[in-house]
């Protein structure tokens, strides 16, 4: 049994087969789902996140503002993610963060944002997932100013960044997620990291519909494609798969006290 730690099950690319999705989850051996649902806020994508969680009892959310949306976030968004708070199968706050690669919000206003929900997700006492792209500075400086001494810590979700940025998230009480990046041709980078990291800060993920590992490099990713990024994983690190799904099943129900 294995845990996928992300995925956007809610999203549109799934609408015509998600319960065909979800079955082929279950049946590779997907323990727990948490479908992150932030993205495409006019879309209602928390509603429907929030719905697919009530529907099944081994799916969950969280709530949040991807830093691509981070231009249309007001006090309608703050409130609405307030309140979906108090629903039970809410267990995160994120996505959230800082992308200086497409840089589709203002640098200014994705600053603001990840203050301002760190700052909520703190008095919520809610785990955060971060998205940190082409930023790891201003993503350190930011959670050590507005996320130290936490009491719930998070996830650095899909990472991509550097040791330091693993090492610091680490010291705030944040996993360290690895995606189907892991399995890329050009990522020994990020697989050199993973080599050096304890298994007791490291969740896989697949952040579906994107970034599907090989062999499905190309395709629509899923929930059952997080067994390629952990045999991938098993491989960097020098262990066997059964370990790493055991260990990131423990972690990911350690921070969510499952």
């Amino acid at each position: 049994m294995i845990i996928d730690s992300h995925a956007h099950l809610e999203m549109e690319r799934f609408d015509e087969d998600r319960e065909n999705v979800i079955k082929r989850a279950v049946d590779s051996g997907i323990e727990i789902i948490l479908s992150v649902g932030n993205a495409e806020p006019e879309k209602g994508s928390m509603e429907k996140a929030i719905e697919l969680s009530e529907k099944y009892d081994f799916i969950y959310t969280s709530v949040g503002i991807h830093p691509h949306d981070a231009k249309i976030f007001n006090d309608k968004y703050l409130h609405k993610i307030i309140d979906y708070c108090d629903n039970p199968n809410v267990i995160a706050i994120g996505e959230i963060g800082l992308d200086f690669y497409y840089d589709l919000s203002p640098r200014d206003a994705q600053r603001g944002v990840f203050r301002d929900l760190l700052i909520m997700a703190k008095e919520k006492k809610k785990p955060i997932i971060i998205h940190s792209r082409d930023a790891n500075r201003e993503t350190e400086e930011i959670l050590k100013e507005y996320y130290k001494d936490n009491e719930v810590g998070g996830i650095l979700h899909c990472f991509s960044g550097d040791l330091k940025l693993a090492e610091e998230g680490i010291n705030l009480g944040l996993y360290i997620s690895f995606s189907g990046v892991i399995t890329f041709k050009k990522a020994e980078d990020l697989r050199d990291i993973a080599r050096k990291l304890d298994r007791k800060w490291i969740l896989v993920e697949t952040d579906s519909p994107y970034l599907a590992p090989h062999p499905y490099r190309g395709k629509r990713n899923e929930p059952s494609y997080v067994i390629e990024v952990a045999k991938k994983l098993a491989e960097v690190r020098g262990e066997s798969f059964e370990e790493v799904a055991k260990y990131t099943s423990l972690n990911f129900r350690k921070l969510f006290k499952m």
